[in-house]
């Protein structure tokens, strides 16, 4: 008995040490997987960058576009459209003037917004604000320059799905914040095909989708640019922007953002 025990004694010994090296073997791998898996996620968001015109596109200072909005309810469309001059200057300045005329124009500036019209400056309905902020916090432009620099940032590589009939790459940003981004990139010409992300509705705490699709790129100043823009809420079909022009990097003037000089000329 006493030669039995100590047999046993010395087999615990000797097999015992084993399990934790053959945790550490399988932590390592599952750690492997991920970087491997990260890496392949970089790469399809580096080809992405390269395809809409690399350091061209990631340098631009501001965007000018020119179209035509339409507003949809339930899917279906409301009687016609809302003209509008979309700016946009990297990294927080928005300004969006709508009408023929051009007399009603929205600035976005930093994390505050005014609307201003001949009766003079207001501002945004929170509501409003807080749906604009979301976008801009969640756009593919603030994903590249902001969120990719971020070493916090967890890359995903989620395989290969079809998006608005294309097929393509998609991957899933997760911000130090755990706010998640998730980006589906044409397999052939790897450009941006689609935009989702999720928000959790302040009054009612049930979690709402926000996806945008991206068709009909034209090149401007060697910037692929999509000329259709499709938003969705929950799937649903929410408003369709039908761009006619865009221009890149233009001299827009030393007080193209002071909204109180703007509200001054617009009362005149």
């Amino acid at each position: 008995m006493r030669r039995f025990g100590l047999v046993a004694l010395g087999a615990a010994l000797l097999f015992t040490p084993f399990a934790p090296y053959a945790q550490d073997a399988q932590t390592r791998s599952v750690e492997d997987s991920a970087a491997k898996n990260a890496r392949q996620a970089r790469t399809v968001l580096d080809a992405m960058a390269q395809a809409m015109g690399g350091q061209l596109w990631l340098n631009v200072k501001n965007r000018y576009q020119h179209g035509h909005i339409a507003g949809f309810y339930h899917g279906v469309p409301n009687p016609g459209t809302l003209e509008v001059f979309d700016f946009h200057a990297w990294p927080d300045r928005d300004r969006l003037e709508a009408t023929k005329h051009r007399d009603v124009i929205t600035f976005y500036l930093g994390r505050e917004a005014w609307e201003l019209t001949y009766r003079g400056k207001r501002p945004v309905p929170q509501e409003q604000l807080d749906d604009f902020l979301r976008r801009r916090d969640h756009s593919i432009e603030t994903a590249m320059k902001v969120w990719l620099n971020d070493p916090k940032t967890i890359l995903v590589y989620e395989g290969q799905r079809l998006a608005a009939r294309h097929l393509t790459d998609q991957v899933t940003l997760i911000s130090a914040d755990n706010e998640a981004l998730t980006i589906m990139i044409d397999a052939q010409t790897h450009l941006p095909v689609k935009r989702d992300f999720q928000w959790r509705d302040p009054e009612y705490k049930d979690k709402n989708t926000d996806s945008e699709e991206y068709d009909d790129y034209h090149e401007f100043g060697g910037i692929p640019t999509p000329m259709r823009i499709t938003r969705y809420k929950n799937d649903e079909i929410v408003r369709q922007y039908y761009i006619d022009k865009v221009e890149y990097n233009q001299d827009l003037g030393a007080d193209f953002w002071d909204v109180n000089a703007v509200a001054r000329r617009l009362k005149k």
